[in-house]
């Protein structure tokens, strides 16, 4: 997964606005989208995600209400100044990747010691590639400065 990708599982219990609307902030809080950028319109993201217009409108609507981003007619939305200070995190959001991580790691079998070195693994590492494994389909496209790429990634 490239630094600026965002991910759509739909067989996710976290509903696709959601998915989009914390990794967008997550994005943003880390640097990797940086105050100014461009973010792809919500036509163009949902056609790259497979996903209702409504549902990436959804996600932006709220990423300004808590002013990460900033829509304006015929600029576009583009990331907005993180405010100073340090940036508190999405503990609901945290606890629901917590939750499906675990369902999914033990329908492979693991036990508690198996996802607690998986995840201190996943910590002391770089992100790995995702295998597509466990039947999950997934959708993702790249932000990029100018929008998203066309590449659109379906995983069996």
């Amino acid at each position: 997964m490239s630094d600026r990708t965002v991910r759509v599982d739909t067989t996710s219990q976290v509903p696709p606005y959601e998915q989009i609307r914390a990794q967008l902030a997550a994005l943003i809080r880390t640097g990797r989208l940086t105050e100014g950028e461009r973010l792809p319109t919500v036509r163009q993201l949902a056609a790259d995600l497979g996903l209702a217009p409504g549902t990436v409108a959804r996600a932006y609507r709220e990423l300004e209400a808590v002013e990460l981003i900033r829509t304006r007619r015929g600029a576009g939305t583009r990331v907005a100044a993180l405010p100073p200070g340090p940036q508190a995190h999405d503990a609901p959001q945290l606890g629901t990747l917590a939750r499906d991580f675990t369902s999914a790691a033990r329908a492979l079998g693991a036990d508690t010691e198996d996802i607690l070195t998986a995840v201190r693994n996943a910590l002391n590492s770089e992100p790995a590639a995702d295998s597509g494994a466990g039947g999950h389909r997934t959708t993702e496209a790249s932000v990029k400065v100018t929008g998203v790429s066309r590449r659109r990634e379906a995983q069996a």
